[in-house]
């Protein structure tokens, strides 16, 4: 596995497990999060909406799909199960910095079929 599907990898591992203390080093000071309902920007804009996602759910199951990396990032395709009951098919986009941190994470949702 490479560095940056390792950092991919470990940063799922912490949104699974709710983690905002292991998510906090692996974003850039700039980073942006964009998805289907919200874009913010800075790093504590986006460890807020981190949080205010781990709030709203229980429990988390992320299942990487498929993992491809390119040049300055890579992309995932994810299904991830909320609270056991809701089950949602994603595609991560991530940037990742010349420090190797997150520096943008484009999430796109989709069908399981």
């Amino acid at each position: 596995m490479t560095d940056k599907l390792s950092l991919v990898r470990a940063y799922l591992a912490a949104y699974a497990a709710r983690d905002l203390a292991a998510i906090e080093p692996l974003f850039a000071d700039a980073i942006t999060l964009r998805d289907w309902k919200i874009r913010v920007a800075g790093k504590a804009a986006a460890l807020d909406e981190t949080r205010k996602n781990f709030a709203a759910v229980q429990h988390l199951a992320i299942d990487v799909l498929a993992a491809y990396e390119r040049e300055g990032g890579a992309a995932v395709e994810l299904r991830i199960v909320v609270d056991g009951r809701d089950t949602l098919y994603v595609v991560d986009v991530f940037d990742i910095d010349a420090d190797g941190r997150i520096a943008a994470i484009r999430a796109f949702i989709g069908r399981g079929d």
